[in-house]
């Protein structure tokens, strides 16, 4: 692939985090190499431990690599005098939105980000609409933040991100302390802004149904990159995916049971739909 069209590229990336317990350094990524393309929806997956919430945080030049490059559309996380471009082209949401909810109105919060980069009033006005429009909040802009659900709150968080217009989010769990119905409104989100906005979606996860709509998923396990692949190539793997800890989607699970059972059943079902169209053949 033209290297111009890379968001993303990691090259040979280690990390070490300084002593543990023990006094010894713990290897947290462990000679990672990776590409995620302008436009592409990516799904990372791996067990604790595995080192997403590091890569992704590599990724926002939160912290660097101890060895290696780690490549923002070009630019060089090393490069200090890159920082503040990198972190606007890649924003990052977060697994707990009340930890990125900063202002006292729902308006006010997804304005700070633009108000930091120094964006004309005029400007922070029309991006912030914009924003609340794509997540659909533009009727909760006056509200007080702690008075939203969930996946609102999360959505606000988005909004933030948006309103500094960046070419990429990485998102790391972003639905994990959700219920079932803000994990949707949250999902529909992230799938609107890939699809329609034609936006670099990195979706770090522990629910595979999440990523069954992903262009790519990458799984990490001890460090390492252990597989790659369309949705449909690695989740239909069930056996080496429950050797390092992974599940898959429950339909792929249902499938690998019926298979095991001596039915006769496609090994890459990864939907409902898909399941009622196997067993009504």
């Amino acid at each position: 692939m033209d290297s111009k069209n890379r968001m993303i590229d990691v090259q040979d990336v280690y990390f070490k985090y300084p002593h543990n317990n023990e006094n010894e350094s713990v290897v947290a990524l462990d000679g990672v190499s990776l590409h995620i393309e302008k436009g592409e929806f990516v799904g990372i997956i791996g067990h604790n431990g595995s080192g997403k919430s590091t890569l992704s945080k590599l990724l926002n030049a939160i912290i660097f690599p101890t060895q290696g490059d780690v490549m923002v559309s070009g630019l060089n996380t090393k490069d200090h005098e890159n920082l503040w471009t990198i972190r606007q082209t890649a924003g990052m949401v977060f697994q707990n939105p009340d930890n990125q909810l900063v202002a006292t109105i729902v308006e006010e919060d997804v304005a700070f980000g633009p108000e930091n980069l120094g964006v004309p009033p005029q400007e922070i006005r029309e991006r912030v609409d914009r924003a609340l429009a794509v997540v659909e909040m533009q009727a909760y802009a006056h509200q007080k933040p702690h008075q939203l659900s969930g996946g609102q709150k999360q959505r606000i968080a988005i909004a933030g991100i948006l309103a500094m217009e960046p070419e990429c989010i990485i998102f790391d769990e972003p639905t994990a302390m959700l219920d079932p119905s803000g994990r949707r409104e949250v999902m529909e989100t992230i799938k609107r802004l890939n699809r329609d906005k034609d936006m670099t979606v990195i979706h770090i996860t522990h629910f595979m149904e999440e990523i069954v709509d992903a262009d790519r998923i990458i799984v990490l396990d001890k460090g390492k990159v252990v597989m790659e692949g369309k949705p449909r190539t690695i989740f239909k793997q069930v056996k080496r995916l429950k050797e390092i800890g992974l599940d898959v989607p429950q339909m792929t699970e249902l499938a690998y049971e019926l298979r095991s059972a001596g039915l006769e059943i496609a090994d890459d079902v990864l939907s409902i739909e898909e399941m009622v169209d196997a067993l009504c053949q």
